[in-house]
């Protein structure tokens, strides 16, 4: 409980509020003002809800201007370098890393659920074969309350953690499965013997007419994709879950719900951007023109991949994620790919430049994630569905934690009106 001695007094027309104040273990005191307006008869005005707290957690603390990023107080980069995506998952679904025994049963029970019901393949062929994996995910996810019954009742513990399990096996086979009906190739059916991102990997290439190996480097950069990528504080996707949630919503229908939020170009769409950028750019003679033209104020083209809404300084996650895009480019090349060309020689040009330096617009995970994922060989259009993929443990943390809240209840903003004061009805021949 955080610790509520401090006390702040907010003056309104002359008479005084005594308003909590809370003390975490990290960040910034929060002032309490749940009953400010029982008592005053005010609301706070925010919009953005960029100095609003909407909830406690002990999942993960974000530190922007020391580039600080803590998973149940783990530093990204150690559990990125150290550790693997499983054992992440069941470090923010429980609060501490596993066993040896608790990973070795945590990984057979997601290797174990990772099919699809053979329904839902039906659910997939109503798409029309260009539609966008995000928006087949989005359906096929919010389906799957209509498919595991067993796992909808929020108020039963047991059927929560069935619910977690789920999404978290059976997420890469539906975003597989979405790439596949995209490019018109049959679904692959997940193997027990290849490990969640190796599985992914397969999933997504494998064909049947001959036998796919994956790659251990690949397989190795896919992970730390997924782990980079698992959770990130009250972002809008995350505040989306939460807010479905609050009203008693299924576990399904709520990240479903995220899968939509996080599906916009300011939030889960950054590295596919970024691609469309390096594609714009087009090969590395370009570059000088299109640096002067970042530097121009006056001009509307942005580095896309650069600088950071939350990191002041530098993303923690990208040093990683820059080795594992150097091993994956080693591994591939990038003589045939202009893409990638481009990609490598911007990242030079501007990690030289001064300006970038003195703006702090050092090179992002969305950067080097893109370069990667690209050099795979998925679409742009797979980006984002990667992105909510690996986000799922974060929303369904979040989830599982707001529902053991005793204090949690439904979610409801509100709202400073500018509109029309009450006005009469006018009947329409005296308009």
């Amino acid at each position: 409980m955080a610790d509520t001695t401090k006390t702040a007094t907010l003056t309104i027309d002359g008479q005084n509020y005594d308003l909590p104040i809370h003390s975490p273990t990290a960040g910034p005191d929060v002032l309490d003002i749940r009953k400010l307006y029982a008592q005053a008869g005010v609301f706070t005005y925010d919009p953005g809800f960029t100095s609003t707290a909407s909830c406690d957690s002990t999942i993960t603390f974000i530190d922007g201007g020391k580039g600080e990023l803590l998973h149940r107080g783990y530093p990204i980069d150690q559990l990125a370098e150290k550790s693997h995506y499983l054992e992440v998952c069941y470090l923010m679904l429980y609060g501490e890393l596993p066993s040896a025994a608790e990973l070795e049963k945590f990984e057979n029970t997601i290797t174990n659920h990772t099919m699809i019901h053979e329904q839902m393949h039906n659910f997939f062929r109503g798409f029309r074969r260009d539609a966008h994996p995000m928006a087949t995910m989005v359906g096929v996810v919010g389906a799957m309350s209509a498919f595991y019954h067993d796992s909808t009742d929020i108020s039963d513990p047991v059927q929560r953690e069935i619910a977690s399990h789920r999404l978290i096996a059976k997420m890469p086979t539906i975003a597989a499965m979405a790439y596949k009906y995209s490019v018109g190739q049959p679904f692959v059916y997940p193997r027990n013997d290849l490990d969640y991102a190796a599985n992914f990997i397969h999933m997504c290439f494998a064909v049947p007419a001959e036998e796919y190996v994956v790659d251990p480097i690949i397989a190795r950069a896919m992970d730390r994709i997924f782990t980079l990528h698992a959770d990130h504080e009250q972002n809008a996707s995350t505040s989306t879950v939460r807010l479905a949630s609050s009203s008693g919503a299924n576990p399904f229908a709520c990240i479903a719900a995220g899968i939509a939020c996080l599906w916009g170009p300011s939030h889960g769409g950054a590295n596919q951007a970024c691609l469309e950028m390096l594609k714009e750019i087009g090969s590395p003679e370009n570059i000088p023109e299109f640096i002067a033209r970042a530097k121009d104020k006056n001009d509307p083209f942005r580095l896309m991949g650069f600088g950071h809404r939350v990191y002041k300084n530098f993303d923690p996650r990208a040093t990683v994620m820059k080795q594992s895009a150097d091993e994956v480019l080693d591994l591939l090349g990038v003589e045939n790919n202009p893409v990638l060309a481009t990609a490598k020689a911007l990242e030079a040009a501007a990690l030289a430049d001064p300006y970038f330096a003195e703006k702090k617009l050092f090179p992002n995970v969305d950067f080097y994630s893109g370069i990667i994922l690209e050099a795979m060989g998925f679409p742009t259009s797979m980006f984002t569905p990667i992105f909510a993929l690996s986000r799922t443990v974060g929303w369904i943390s979040q989830w599982k934690e707001q529902l053991s809240d005793p204090a949690h209840k439904i979610g409801r903003p509100r709202q400073l009106y500018l509109g029309e004061t009450e006005r009469d009805y006018s009947n329409i021949e005296n308009r």
